[in-house]
């Protein structure tokens, strides 16, 4: 059997039809996940690295082995009429520090895969971000999909396989015991520009994790759908006559446009694809930094702005390591103490949540106040409507940019514009999007469940 599979940026869903109609995969009583998994065991971290007495040992074995070779090397250069290559003895000692270093990661990498091998041992979506906070140890992965397209280390690579493995067999087992058949095909979307630090080859790179991730958790056939031109294929289904239109798709991680005539007996065709590596966290970061980090000193104390920036990317393991690594013992109070607080276990996480809550209340009413008594007591954020709009209209901004660069690349207007995505349900995103095409009617999709449904129907092609 074969299903649709939405693997989002903050939530994911899956679907299939079955006997002609669109059933959705229920996750508890939910028809969507938040995407994020705790693993009561530590993921390692390369910083963690310390030279133990066994760990000595095995430093001391290796610089032998790599004095040796050296000599031998020596010895090999001079028989052939060669100067020999020197290296002294402090470069032969970190490089037999960094064997031993690459070695323990491996082991501490083995040990952890090994420790949550048992399905059990894992939590998902919100039990998983409340298993983070109450255990007071663990390591929670939210927005995995937010790292695929990143430059990546060897040993951190394996690990974002490992918790894509997790998430996709954690549905696959799902609509296994709904269904009641094994499921062992998927499409699966996909952005058309994933977030990514190496351009198309990071798009490249994130595929390919999904890829494993999904042979992994047990799926034998698996191909991959662009989310906008699934959305499309939802759509299609409720229009009665061939027009042309435009999707768009606003997501937690990125922003995706397709042109695509659509309708009547004929199949969806898609013209056209544009991209925008931003989404619904980046609002939510930007309400951090607009309205939470200047109570933590933000253009107020000597901290460099990037290290606001770190701690408010809850969904960025490498920049949520450099802000827990700082130190603000010298930073004045109240500032310093705060900062300190935001370091702890879970801290960022809750920081997250609120500014998600902030976000989805100023979308409707004019003032929110956030309590941020994690940090400090009593300690809150008096947010109005006008905090909102400054802090998200850098994001408005690149949306209408894009907007307008559709616009200019298409012919003639389409005779409706489609908008789907977990964002699209802001009211200010409506409406820049409507502005942009302002003679053009505006179509509101299911904001969650638009492009699962294109994707089930993708799917139930495959196995017709």
């Amino acid at each position: 059997m074969h299903i649709g599979i939405d693997f989002g940026t903050s939530y994911s869903a899956a679907a299939a039809i079955i006997h002609g109609q669109l059933t959705l995969v229920r996750f508890g009583e939910a028809e969507q996940f938040r995407t994020a998994v705790f693993f009561p065991e530590l993921v390692p971290d390369p910083n963690d690295f310390e030279l133990t007495p066994e760990l000595e040992a095995q430093l001391e074995t290796q610089l032998r082995l790599a004095r040796t070779q050296h000599r031998q090397a020596a010895a090999a250069a001079a028989a052939r009429g060669q100067v020999p290559v020197s290296r002294s003895e402090q470069e032969l000692r970190q490089e037999a520090l960094r064997v031993v270093r690459r070695q323990w990661m491996e082991d501490q990498t083995r040990e952890a895969t090994a420790s949550v091998a048992s399905f059990q041992h894992a939590l998902f979506g919100e039990e998983a971000v409340e298993g983070y906070l109450e255990s007071g140890g663990g390591n929670l992965i939210e927005s995995p999909k937010s790292m695929f397209g990143y430059r990546l280390d060897p040993q951190v690579r394996k690990v974002i396989v490992h918790i894509a493995t997790h998430i996709l067999e954690h549905i696959r087992l799902t609509a296994s015991r709904q269904f009641g058949v094994p499921v062992r095909g998927a499409v699966i979307g996909r952005p058309v520009e994933f977030r990514s630090s190496m351009g198309a080859a990071g798009s490249q790179q994130a595929i390919e994790i999904l890829r494993e991730a999904a042979a992994v958790a047990g799926f034998d056939q698996v191909r991959f759908l662009e989310e906008p031109a699934a959305a499309a294929m939802h759509y299609h289904k409720s229009l009665d006559a061939r027009q042309h239109a435009l999707i768009v798709d606003i997501g937690g991680g990125t922003t995706d446009v397709t042109h695509a005539e659509l309708g009547g007996e004929q199949a969806p065709l898609i013209a056209r694809n544009w991209g925008l590596p931003k989404g619904g966290t980046d609002l939510d970061v930007s309400v951090s930094l607009h309205s939470f980090m200047p109570l933590l000193g933000k253009d107020i104390v000597r901290v460099p702005q990037h290290q606001f920036v770190e701690a408010a990317s809850v969904h960025n393991l490498p920049k949520q390591r450099e802000f827990r690594k700082q130190n603000y013992r010298l930073v004045a109070a109240p500032y310093g103490p705060r900062l300190r607080a935001l370091q702890e276990l879970g801290a960022t996480t809750r920081l997250n949540q609120m500014a998600e809550r902030t976000k989805i209340t100023l979308s409707g009413i004019a003032n929110y106040r956030a309590e941020l008594d994690f940090i400090e007591p009593g300690l809150a954020a008096e947010t109005s409507s006008d905090d909102f709009d400054a802090a998200i209209e850098t994001f408005l901004s690149q949306l209408e940019r894009t907007l307008s660069s559709v616009r200019a690349d298409l012919t003639a207007l389409p005779a409706s514009v489609f908008l789907t995505g977990g964002t699209s349900r802001s009211p200010h995103v409506k409406a820049r999007v409507q502005a942009c095409f302002p003679e053009v009617p505006l179509v509101l999709g299911d904001p969650s469940l638009g492009v699962v449904s294109g994707l089930a129907v993708a799917a139930s092609e495959v196995t017709a």
